[in-house]
């Protein structure tokens, strides 16, 4: 165990760079409560920590990420701290957006006017490396809970082996076993299990406010998109003959529906429709939950600039409670959402690989 958590410690610190503090910025402007919030709940190419006031000046800490762009056929790779937080070109290339604009990198010239061109963005983002850290710290606590089998065997689980087994449990017999059936669901459980086990994962990191968690993979879009589509894929992969009968040549409808196919374009649009909802619910739940949280906070500074110190102080008791009782909501949506996310993937595989009943 002490072996894993030096492997776990050890990968951390290669993915991280040293923290980075920006040079002096422009003079501080006032509160915008609109990109603070988007800002938190989208992607960067840093990851930002807090900001601090030295001699009328703002200056940022933040953690800077690999920069890797591809422009013209050249590649080039940096750290973002050369960007001094979108207040210096590098190369060719400077870092505008951020807060409530998407935050994007683009060519200017040696005069450092706009050229209109956008290199290939493929860096390591704020989304990208707290994926990383996630898989990271996933796969220390699946191979403690695998150490504990082997040291232990044919015996009562034993702390985090209890939690993970636990869940492993639930998935496969509250999930697996009822929508995809006893007959073809150990194919699909360790997609299954591992889906939920990351959603999940990413789901309370993302509650956390403070590094190396509180990135909000799962709110967004491109994450839960490629979960609908890898779900999308297995299930139309493993697609039975009955199950593409079914949406070509829906049973119970009337004849003329077939030779005008209404009901096979109804249900072709609905196969592409399945993972969309997928994508969506799990986005709009988690940046949802993010941005109540965050708006209760913003709150707090909005009254103190227009009444003062004393109205936003008596606002903040409030504020913060309220923060508190949507916190301990998300915790519940975390788990709501994971499961939902990998009861319909199943529901939807489900139903890829069932076999008609006839009757005797």
């Amino acid at each position: 165990m002490k072996r894993l958590f030096r492997i776990m410690v050890a990968a951390m610190l290669m993915t991280i760079p040293a923290i980075a503090f920006a040079d002096e910025a422009p003079e501080t402007k006032g509160f915008d409560p609109g990109s603070m919030i988007i800002g938190h709940v989208t992607d960067a190419h840093s990851w930002h920590m807090f900001d601090y006031v030295k001699d009328g000046k703002e200056h940022a800490v933040a953690i800077p990420l690999p920069v890797i762009l591809v422009n013209d056929g050249n590649l080039d790779v940096f750290m973002s701290s050369k960007f001094h937080h979108g207040h210096a070109d590098y190369k060719g290339y400077r870092l505008v957006g951020g807060g409530a604009e998407k935050e994007e990198v683009v060519c200017v010239d040696e005069a450092g006017n706009l050229t209109g061109q956008k290199p290939l963005d493929l860096s390591i983002t704020k989304t990208s490396a707290a994926i990383i850290i996630a898989v990271i710290m996933l796969l220390v606590i699946v191979f403690i809970a695998r150490n504990g089998y082997k040291k232990r065997p044919n015996q009562a689980p034993h702390g985090l082996q209890s939690l993970v087994e636990m869940l492993v449990v639930f998935v496969r017999d509250s999930i697996a076993k009822p929508m995809i059936g006893e007959k073809h669901y150990e194919r699909y459980l360790p997609y299954i299990l591992t889906l939920f086990f990351f959603i999940f994962f990413c789901n309370i990191l993302g509650l956390i406010p403070f590094f190396p968690a509180g990135a909000n993979i799962t709110g967004n879009i491109a994450v839960t998109a490629t979960l609908a589509i890898i779900t999308f894929l297995i299930t139309n992969i493993s697609g039975n003959r009955h199950y593409w009968m079914d949406i070509f040549n829906t049973p119970g409808v009337p004849a003329w529906l077939k030779v005008f196919p209404l009901m096979p374009v109804v249900e072709l649009v609905g196969v592409f429709t399945k993972p969309i909802v997928l994508m969506i619910r799990l986005f709009a739940n988690m940046t949802a939950g993010h941005i109540v949280i965050l708006g209760f906070i913003v709150i707090i500074f909005i009254l103190s600039n227009l009444f003062g110190m004393a109205v936003g102080g008596a606002v903040s008791v409030v504020s913060v409670l309220f923060s508190v009782f949507i916190s301990l909501l998300e915790c519940l949506v975390a788990y709501i959402q994971a499961f939902v996310f990998t009861m319909l993937t199943a529901l939807y595989i489900g139903m890829a690989v069932a076999e008609p009943h006839h009757a005797e």
